[in-house]
């Protein structure tokens, strides 16, 4: 909430007077004048003074360093600074500037106030504000409370972000500047509502529950004085008709507070009827009733606006307005006591979604989605390129403005007029840009998105006011940005109504924040129709029961529902508890509306759950309409195909979306890939990034991706640290890395183009899958079924990271039921028991069919292992990839991969940093830990052998070192060892922690005795260089490096086996009948192609090539970008003749480049140095 004005005493407003008398009719230099004016509006607002520290974190003319593209660096000087609040950049403009004719000093000193920003040690972190000072005049005020070097936006918006002189003797304004000298982050609008729209959600949540709970009739009882609340009824009240009167409910609050509606109306009228709840009913349905038509109203006796819209219409109907308790009525005037200014639309559609939604209210005091993750998102889809296209048209039109002020009279005039023609084109543009969410929740990616257009918008009618437009011509002819340009479908109703509902409120704040509640047309509210209800991916003509060919009700499970079991006592599902099956008749893909940007957050429901969340018939119809899209990939991929489908064609400018974080795994991979091979690029990519589940509030881990047109680079940005923020989300510090990024959302060497290798297929599985933890048993409950044969030692993850649970498995893969119960009728029992309820309601007939047998007994895996003592396992998803023998009469659960190889050696490649490396390249991530995948992780991988360095004493010393490291863990994690607490990840958490040269805690050091680990890491270090020498890669080598190497083996590979030499693993297993000899295998190496494998030659960059001419652009917007971006693509500093050789023209073009690098330099584009013969110029 904001603080309240200090008040002003007589000695400031005196002092504010003096200062405004003093500074007002200055016309002395900047440098000259900047530090004194600094230092008295210091003394203006009583808050300390800048003075020169060691620090330097609040000081004048602080040092900056500018670090180049090219390698070099230059140095810069901050007028005023103060760490973690601002950075102040001083001008001194001629006089008259402000108020005729132009001047672009002030865009220079925002421009050099950015670019000091950005270039601040990254350990001091970017200030919220940039201020820029015209001495004597005005100071600009710019905000970014992102920390992050994003772009810094007039606050508190971009009608009074101006601060002239005159406007510090208002206490406000004072108050406002103090902040931004003392507590920055008060001002982040965010923080300042944040609080008071959690407040609200809870009072309508407790208002919704206790409707539902104690529900008054829903019928008119008769308008009557005396009618009281003798008509209370236990009539069931639909929850759609509790969230329609909310909802107006809260619009009514809404309106009133920003003056809409008489203020003070609404709150009023709830506190006159408080006692008399039957007459208020009816007072709120005439009163609603009048808003949906407007006029005057009886209910205030006063005339209201005409707000229209869907929202109050409908009054004739049941339920419209409903009959409260007087305890209900003191809770809704507990809500209208708020102030519903400071609602945050960002936020609030969700928190009012959960505490309108009975099965989702227990989330209300959970997690919301923080707006600023939303921006993330947001900005570079949408925001970021409107930007660059409005940074293109400024200078345009700046390079007219400059023209102009060499002209005189009607030339003059003329020339300003094209300026100001340029600055209205990009406002069309601007004003006419579509933007879809197709699954579009409450709208929280559509309202923040509405907020940066009209940010953007106010900018853009600052400049032509700055061209000589004054606030009575900026009429645009009616045009400006309006909802009608915000796009969503969302397939839950009750979601649909709030999007609007959101948008309009988030709108209607902004337009009285900035043009005031005058400037308000009616109708108030529009129904433009922009939020569509309906399915995003599929469409279809009739939606039917489904019946079998006997012609049965077809009905599942309704995944939510359970019951106890008679005998175990333990939940099971609810065999009654069943919802219909559905046929899609005419089923095919849902189009979506025109859009130039699409964003949003599609469903999450993994490729697996996809049947049991939404129905067989569902599931089969949707991936018959996409055949294109792999029948694994998970549901999110199918907005994420048609998205990228508009992009390729041209249909739209770029798609962001979020999606789990595993997209970088192979079936979802795929689809990305598919939109890459069209031509198009990722421009900007996270590959894991903690989110906040809309629904429940649970924390998830998620991937966002900004689809561009064309082949380009993007930044690929990576969480380098996560703790608890201001709001309880979780804040993130984020690292960016350029370059192309490939479908596994990474840059640098492709590893996601690398191909499974035929040496390495076949040997490696998934353990089993259960489906029915009644396959589990204690060594206890074993012997007690007569320990049969089929019982074995099972493991998986945390028995292997952790402790082992000492628990064993029934495996009756090979049997059928009736030797099942024959054989074994104890284990039959037991099995009928507690797998079979379970199974019976599983939608995969081979599930319930066999329902003894492990869901998933992998088969193909069972032969792989016959013959082995031992084989190799890792946890699929782990902190630390770790490598072990396990013995073969242990049965891995899904959550290993088993490798059926039994030599150290093998055992040894995968346990080095050099594989750990490609694993991690190569695999995927839950939440924030690294998961192994079979198929990309290990079947890509190319061993080392004779052609890349291999030889027999590396072998041997590489299989010695991995047995050593094999038989040191288990030593020291066997009971007999005695050391209690000791697990196999404790011992890489300070392994880890060794390597990063942290000082051990406590335990650490405790855990360092017991495993040895100082034993251990030297025995990792001897097996990674044996490994790294073995693939002919020095000891130094970069992960870079590491990954360029084994793509490029990984191709030699693939292009030896389609000539049909394999180099098997385990030849006498996979090909045992024409597995090729090693001697056959070296008689043809001097057949095969030499693969580069020098890791610097195959790193290094290619030789310059001369400059490609481009033609010279015909529009002057296309010029400035064309210039910018040769600039920036330059490793080093462009001359004028440089910049000329880079383009072909006809007519007096290079004439006009002076002027358009002037321009550049100005908006902080380009940057002119001195280089030995003359002048350069840089991005």
């Amino acid at each position: 909430m904001t603080s309240a004005t200090p008040d002003i005493t007589a000695a400031n407003a005196n002092a504010a007077h003096a200062f405004i008398q003093r500074w007002q009719h200055n016309t002395a230099s900047e440098l000259a004048t900047a530090q004194s004016f600094v230092m008295e509006l210091c003394e203006l607002l009583d808050v300390a003074k800048p003075h020169p520290t060691p620090e330097q974190d609040y000081m004048f003319e602080r040092p900056i360093t500018f670090a180049h593209g090219d390698g070099s660096t230059s140095a810069g000087r901050i007028d005023c600074y103060r760490r973690g609040h601002f950075v102040l950049e001083a001008k001194k403009l001629k006089a008259g500037s402000h108020t005729k004719g132009f001047d672009d000093g002030l865009l220079r000193a925002r421009s050099q106030g950015e670019g000091y920003a950005r270039a601040l040690p990254s350990a001091e972190g970017r200030p919220p504000f940039v201020l820029v000072v015209d001495v004597g005049t005005v100071i600009e005020v710019y905000a970014e409370f992102s920390k992050t070097g994003g772009t810094y936006t007039p606050y508190p918006d971009p009608r009074s972000h101006r601060i002239a002189l005159a406007d510090l003797a208002r206490p406000e304004v004072q108050d406002r500047l103090r902040r931004v000298w003392q507590d920055p982050d008060s001002l982040n609008p965010a923080r300042i509502s944040a609080q008071v729209t959690r407040d609200v959600a809870a009072l309508l949540a407790r208002l919704a529950r206790s409707l539902e709970t104690s529900r008054p009739a829903t019928s008119r009882p008769e308008f009557s004085q005396n009618s009281g609340l003798t008509q209370y009824s236990k009539a069931f009240i639909a929850p759609e008709i509790v969230a329609n009167f909310l909802t107006r409910c809260l619009f009514s609050m809404f309106a009133e507070d920003v003056e809409l509606l008489p203020k003070g109306a609404f709150l009023g009228l709830l506190q006159t009827r408080c006692d008399d709840p039957a007459t208020l009913q009816q007072m709120l349905r005439i009163l609603w009733a009048d808003m949906d038509r407007g006029g005057f109203s009886a209910a205030l006796v006063k005339p209201v606006l005409h707000f229209n819209g869907k929202l109050f219409k409908g009054a004739a109907q049941d339920g419209y307005s409903l009959l409260l308790t007087p305890e209900q009525v003191d809770l809704l005037i507990q809500a209208a006591r708020c102030n519903w200014r400071e609602v945050e639309p960002a936020i609030f559609g969700t928190l009012l979604e959960r505490a309108l939604d009975p099965t989702e209210r227990h989330a209300l005091g959970a997690h919301y989605t923080p707006r600023a993750y939303v921006e993330r998102l947001v900005l570079p889809t949408v925001i970021e390129p409107l930007r660059a296209d409005w940074a293109n048209a400024q200078a345009a039109a700046l390079v007219l403005a400059h023209e102009a002020a060499a002209l005189q009279g009607k030339a003059m005039d003329a020339k300003l007029a094209e300026a100001r023609a340029e600055v209205k084109k990009f406002h069309h543009q601007l004003c006419t840009t579509r933007v879809l969410d197709p699954a579009c929740g409450s709208a929280n990616f559509l309202y923040v998105t509405l907020e940066h257009l009209k940010r953007l918008e106010g900018e853009v009618v600052n400049q032509l006011e700055s061209l000589g437009h004054t606030q009575d011509q900026l009429g645009f002819e009616g045009e400006t940005v309006t909802l009608q340009q915000l796009r969503g479908i969302e397939l839950n109703e009750r979601a649909a109504a709030l999007a609007e509902l959101v948008l309009w409120i988030g709108y209607l704040q902004w337009h009285i924040r900035t043009r005031g509640k005058a400037a308000v047309a009616e109708p108030v509210v529009h129904n433009y129709g922009n939020i569509e209800c309906r399915d995003a991916v599929l469409a279809w003509d009739a939606q039917e029961v489904a019946y079998d060919a006997a012609g049965k009700l077809l009905s599942r499970w309704d995944g939510t529902t359970f019951k106890t079991h008679p005998v175990t006592g333990e939940p099971v599902p609810d065999e009654a508890a069943q919802v219909p099956q559905w046929r899609y008749v005419g089923a095919r893909q849902a189009a979506w509306p025109q859009a130039d940007f699409i964003v949003g957050n599609p469903p999450f429901i993994g490729a697996k759950y996809l049947r049991s969340a939404l129905g067989d018939g569902y599931a089969d119809a949707l991936r018959a309409a996409w055949p294109e899209v792999p029948e694994s990939a998970d549901f999110v991929m199918f907005w994420w195909h048609h998205a990228a489908a508009q992009v390729a064609a041209g249909h739209s400018r770029r798609l962001g979306l979020i999606t789990t974080n595993s997209l970088t795994t192979t079936f979802n991979r795929r689809v990305v890939q598919a939109a890459l091979d069209k031509g198009t690029h990722l421009e900007m990519a996270i590959a894991d990034h903690p989110w906040v589940d809309g629904a429940n509030g649970a924390a998830v881990r998620i991937a966002m991706t900004v689809l561009a047109p064309d082949a380009g680079e993007g930044g690929l940005q990576s969480v380098t640290t996560e703790h608890a923020g201001e709001f309880g989300e979780v804040a993130v510090t984020l690292n960016e890395r350029r370059g192309l990024i490939h479908a596994d959302l990474s840059v640098g060497a492709n590893v996601a183009a690398a191909k499974p290798l035929q040496a390495m297929a076949g040997i490696s599985s998934p353990g089993v899958k259960l489906h029915g933890a009644g396959f589990i048993v204690t060594p206890q409950e074993a012997d007690a079924l007569g320990h049969a044969p089929l019982i074995r030692d099972y493991r998986n993850g945390r028995d292997l990271a952790d402790k082992p649970r000492g628990v064993m498995v029934i495996d009756a893969f090979g049997l059928d039921a009736e030797t099942l119960r024959k054989q074994y009728p104890a284990v039959y029992q037991w099995l009928a028991e507690r797998v079979k309820p379970e199974r019976d309601l599983n939608n995969r007939a081979v599930y319930r069919d066999n329902w003894w047998i492990f869901g998933e007994p992998r088969k193909e895996l069972r032969p792989a292992l016959a013959g082995l003592s031992r084989y190799i396992a890792t946890v699929v998803t782990a902190k630390h990839r770790v490598f072990q023998f396990l013995d073969a009469g242990i049965l891995a659960d899904d959550a290993l991969i088993a490798i059926a190889q039994d030599d150290g050696y093998t055992l040894g490649v995968l346990s080095s940093q050099l594989h750990i490396e490609w694993a991690l390249a190569t695999g995927s991530t839950l939440e924030d830990r690294p998961r192994y995948i079979k198929t990309t992780c290990f079947e890509t991988f190319a061993l080392p052998d004779e052609d890349t360095g291999l030889t027999p004493a590396l072998r041997e010393r590489i299989a010695d070192l991995a047995e050593q490291i094999d038989a040191h863990r288990k030593r020291v994690l066997a009971p007999e060892a005695g050391n209690t607490g000791l697990t196999l990840t404790g011992m890489y958490n300070v392994l880890a922690a060794l390597r990063e040269g942290r000082a051990l805690t406590a335990k650490e050091k405790t855990q360092y005795a017991q495993g040895l680990v100082g034993v251990l890491r030297e025995l990792h270090d001897e097996l990674d260089a044996a490994v790294l020498a073995a693939y002919g890669l020095p000891a130094n080598a970069s992960t870079d490096d590491i990954l360029a190497h084994l793509v490029q083996l990984n191709a030699q590979r693939a292009a030896e086996e389609a000539q049909g030499r394999v180099r098997w693993l385990r030849p006498d297993f996979q090909n045992p009948q024409n597995s090729l000899q090693k001697q056959e295998l070296l008689a043809q190496e001097d057949k095969a192609p030499e693969a580069d494998l020098d890791s610097e030659k195959s790193l290094s960059k290619p030789e310059q090539a001369k400059p490609t001419q481009h033609p010279w652009p015909p529009t002057l917007p296309e010029q400035v970008r064309a210039v910018a971006d040769a600039l920036a693509a330059s490793p080093v500093p462009l001359t004028l003749p440089a910049i000329e050789a880079r383009f072909k023209g006809r007519g007096p073009w290079k004439k006009g480049l002076p002027t358009l690098l002037q321009t550049l330099e100005a908006l902080g584009r380009a940057q002119a140095v001195q280089i030995e013969g003359g002048m350069a110029w840089r991005g």
